[in-house]
Formats: structure tokens, sequence, C-alpha cells
């Protein structure tokens, strides 16, 4: 049996051939610019029907100095948070006419690397990029100095000047701490993603500094820093389960690891569920018994500003640089109000 033969597009020299007319007179129709006359139009776009022309949007925005074309680094496309900022991304470059490429580093900085110099190899007019942990600044310096335009989302780049866009990851913590230690519980413990992870290192910050503004000794036995899929979860749950003072209320760093969390608890039949109050808002989360309280980010509205910072710098704006950090806010909904043993007192 053979294989079919590629499919070959049709170029503007076949659409000339079929036509009768010269390479030129297509290109003044394919593009609208300059004077062809009615009977010639007609017998242009009647090939061009035929052949099913396209034109290559590529090579043109090649000739014109842009590819018009942005990138979108992030660490996990398919996490909801990512997720959701992803499409906000991608309705802004559509609506200037950008194409929007996206890919995952997977927390891995080599891998980031890859993505980065063939995005920028390809022609993209800009990135924005949540930097992997361990991400060499000078590469990223050396891009920038080559003339790519940056926006860094969800984390900062150290040591980088570039536009960034935050979430008050420690004053959000810090909140959901408080709300906690207000329905009377004193030992909360903390599941965050790795420590050289931004937005975990914050969080963790924003926790401890909520249990010191009320008196209260972190305690490093009920933390646990671990990437939220690792073998080592349901262990470190457990052992934090079976302190002779174990927690009655958790604060979980990320969407996963509240995920990670609820569901081994079911799976040791743990009935009812103790005080939750989980850093960003995930599906379903809301129709649990009990619906799960959370500290909730605006990912749409990250992914919207980085897109239109990320614009203007392509179009020429040298404006100072701007370092955005976006509130978030505590949805109630039974999970972190579940009373504590020094509730009422």
């Amino acid at each position: 049996m053979t294989s079919p033969s590629p499919r070959v597009r049709a170029t503007m020299s076949d659409v000339a051939a079929a036509s009768g007319v010269s390479l030129k007179t297509v290109s003044r129709v394919v593009n609208g610019d300059g004077y062809v006359s009615a009977e010639t139009l007609r017998s242009v776009r009647a090939a061009i029907d035929k052949l099913g022309f396209r034109r290559n949007e590529f090579a043109r925005q090649l000739r014109q100095g842009t590819t018009s074309t942005i990138g979108l680094v992030l660490e996990d496309v398919a996490d909801p948070f990512y997720s959701v900022l992803t499409r906000a991304v991608e309705d802004v470059a559509l609506e200037h006419d950008y194409l929007l490429l996206s890919a995952s580093s997977a927390e891995d900085s080599a891998r980031s690397r890859r993505i980065i110099e063939s995005f920028s190899s390809r022609g993209a007019d800009g990135l924005i990029v949540a930097p992997a942990r361990g991400t060499d600044p000078a590469f990223i310096q050396a891009e920038l100095d080559a003339g790519c335009s940056m926006v860094f989302v969800d984390r900062p780049m150290p040591g980088i000047r570039a536009d960034t866009v935050l979430a008050d990851n420690r004053g959000g913590a810090a909140v959901g701490t408080a709300h906690l230690i207000a329905n009377g519980h004193r030992r909360i413990a903390f599941f965050g993603d790795a420590p050289t992870v931004y937005t975990a290192a914050e969080r963790l910050a924003g926790y401890r500094e909520a249990l010191i503004a009320a008196g209260i000794d972190p305690v490093d036995d009920l933390v646990i820093m671990d990437p939220p899929l690792s073998d080592r979860n349901a262990e470190a749950i457990d052992a934090v389960q079976r302190l002779d003072d174990p927690p009655t209320a958790f604060v979980t760093g990320n969407n996963r690891w509240s995920v990670r969390l609820l569901r081994h608890l079911k799976e040791r039949g743990i009935r009812p569920l103790p005080a939750v109050v989980g850093f960003d808002d995930f599906e379903l989360g809301d129709v649990l018994d009990p619906a799960i309280t959370v500290i909730a980010q605006d990912p749409a509205a990250m992914g919207q500003l980085a897109a239109e910072l990320l614009l203007r710098r392509v179009s020429g704006d040298e404006r100072p640089t701007q370092h955005v950090r976006l509130e978030t806010r505590l949805i109630a909904r039974g999970s972190g109000e579940m009373p504590g043993p020094f509730s009422g007192r």
C-alpha cells in the first residue's frame, strides 16, 4: 500500500499560471495593493478559489519585520489557574490580531530555556513568562538585550528589569490563616509547594506572619513543603495527622495541594473533615461538603494585564517598568468556618 502524497499548498505562481496573468498582478489582488481591471480581478479570484490558495501570513509579516506572534511560557498549561490565565492572554492577543504560542516548562529551567529560545528563534515579538525555578537571569537578560520584549507573570525574575504581574501571595495566605485563627484554631498546618518556588515561599511567609501576629509560635512539624504530586505526599499528611497534638485546621498553598489533601483524607475515612482554607479556587470546590473556603486569585485579570503590558512594549512603549500586585479575596464557603477548640474564647 502506497502512502498518500503530501498535500502541496498552491502558490501565487500557480494562481498566476492558472489565470494567465503576471505574478505581480496576483500580488496586487491578494494584498489589495494597486489597480487591476474588474475582468482580471474576477479571473484571479476564480483561480484562487479553484486552487485553494491562502496567503502566507508568516512570510508577509517577516517582510514587515514582525510575526504578530507572542509566546506564553507557564509551569503547566493544564493547571486550572494557568488555563484561565492562558485564555485571558489569548483573548487579548486575538483582539490585537496576534497569534499566541504557549508551552509548559514543567518547572524545569532547561526545558523553559529551550522553549524561550524556540519561540524567539521563530520570531515571536514578545514573551510572557512564569519563570521556572533555577532560571538563569543572565540568559533572560541576553534575550532582552537581543530585542525580545518580556513580561513576567505569577513570579518575578530576580535581577531583571521588566514588567511583572503578581498576586498578593503573602497577604492572601496571611488572611486565610488569620481567618482560621479567628474561628478558634491554633494548631494550623501548612502544605505548600517546594520552598524554592516563589509563590510557595511567599504563601508560607504569610502563614507564619499571621500566626506570629496572633501570638502563636510557628511549628516546623506542621509545615510540609513538597510538590503536590510527589509520592511523598501521603506519608507527609499521615505524619502530620499522627503528631501528639495534631492540627485542627489546614492551609493549602495551591489548588493541587487542596485536592491532594481532600482526596487523601477521604481515602483514610476521616470524617468530619478538618477546617481547610485553600489558596486558589478549584473546580467543584464549592459543591463539596463542606464547601471549601479559598483565597481566590484572579488569573483572568493577571493574564489580561500581562498581555496588555507586553503588547505595549512590543509597540515601542518605553515608560518605566511596572510591577503590579493584584489583590486576592477570601471566599468563605464552610470549611474555613468550622469552629476550632478555642472558638468563643
